[in-house]
């Protein structure tokens, strides 16, 4: 689902399976926001002696399309990172074995898949991001809803990502459809057009590229995550207490990422170890400080940095992944036509 705020560490060794002399080696595809920290590498090296090869393969849906492309020898064993946008894909292209992933009853069920071949691993909100000071300095009032970006008060300031090659720009538009049906939302995508919104291939080019707080561009506000404010006060040169970034509640779409073993996979029961390994508290607890979002176990506690400057939206808007299936094509080649044409 996204990428840390900080370097990416994309060449790892993640330890799962078990092994008694020389460790066997099983690689975990995945796509370039992968991250895990290297106490949690160690440990799990220590306890199981099972060497993963990360092999990352560009965004969430290079990654699947990689994937789908090579499915009976996919190059690895297991996949991670296909969210909630692209699973019914992956389900139909059938790129995963069956294996129910232990300590699933520890996962909330609104998060449980639609059958036993993926694991939920981890969870978060794409919403719009706002340069605070960018505001204040201006005097200007940060706006709050989806409709307030259409505004002529707030033109020029969006930038957004393409659905085509981006997940959390693909996510931003499903969120548009379901909370305006999908008329409106296209008449709403028109309206941002003509209030000059900017669109980037991916969430990279647009936060450290066109966002004035990160990238010092000219847009203060950005597609990006919920989680993402405590990564700006994680990496603050200087101490913070209040995040420089806020969120728009009203403008976020829930996405759930998911790992599972590869059909293609070599070594099936050492990709079963790792799924397994993935919803371990260890991993679990790990992931707000390495990707930065939630752990999908409801056993987990946040870290303080994140507990305090993450938000959880009480009611993003989650497209059942279904109707996902059936309109992601059409509704991609409609925002092309209306937006980038």
């Amino acid at each position: 689902m996204r990428r840390s705020l900080a370097t990416i560490a994309t060449g790892a060794l993640l330890v799962a399976g078990c092994g008694a002399e020389a460790p066997r080696t099983v690689t975990l595809l995945t796509h370039d926001s992968f991250d895990v920290s290297e106490e949690v590498l160690a440990a799990f090296e220590a306890e199981q002696g099972l060497e993963v090869r990360v092999v990352p393969l560009g965004d969430a849906g290079a990654a699947l399309n990689a994937v789908a492309l090579t499915a009976d020898d996919p190059g690895g064993d297991v996949l991670f990172g296909v969210d909630s946008t692209f699973l019914t894909r992956a389900l139909a292209a059938d790129v995963f074995l069956p294996h129910l992933a232990a300590d699933l009853d520890a996962v909330d069920p609104s998060f449980l898949p639609p059958d036993d071949r993926v694991t939920p691993v981890d969870f978060g909100d794409v919403c719009v991001n706002a340069d605070l000071a960018w505001f204040a300095d201006r005097g200007l009032a940060v706006p709050r809803t989806l409709e307030d970006l259409a505004d002529p008060a707030y033109r020029g300031l969006l930038v957004v990502q393409n659905p085509a090659t981006s997940s959390p720009g693909l996510a931003f538009l499903l969120g548009t459809i379901e909370r305006l049906g999908e008329e409106d939302a296209f008449r709403y995508w028109a309206e941002l057009r003509a209030n000059d919104v900017l669109v980037t291939d991916g969430w990279t080019d647009a936060y450290y590229g066109a966002f004035t707080h990160a990238g010092g561009g000219d847009r203060p506000l950005v597609v990006s995550y919920a989680s993402s404010p405590p990564a700006e006060v994680l990496f603050a040169e200087e101490p913070l207490d209040v995040a420089p970034t806020g969120v728009l509640l009203d403008t976020c779409h829930r996405q759930v990422e998911y790992a599972g073993v590869l059909r293609g996979a070599t070594d099936v029961g050492a990709a079963r170890a790792l799924v397994d390994a993935l919803l371990s508290p260890a991993f679990q607890a790990d992931l707000p400080l390495t990707m930065f979002v939630f752990p999908v176990r409801g056993d987990v506690a946040l870290p303080e940095v994140f507990a305090t400057h993450a938000v959880l939206p009480d009611a993003p808007v989650a497209m059942d992944p279904a109707r996902i299936d059936a309109g992601r094509e059409t509704w991609i080649a409609r925002f092309d036509a209306v937006v980038l044409r």
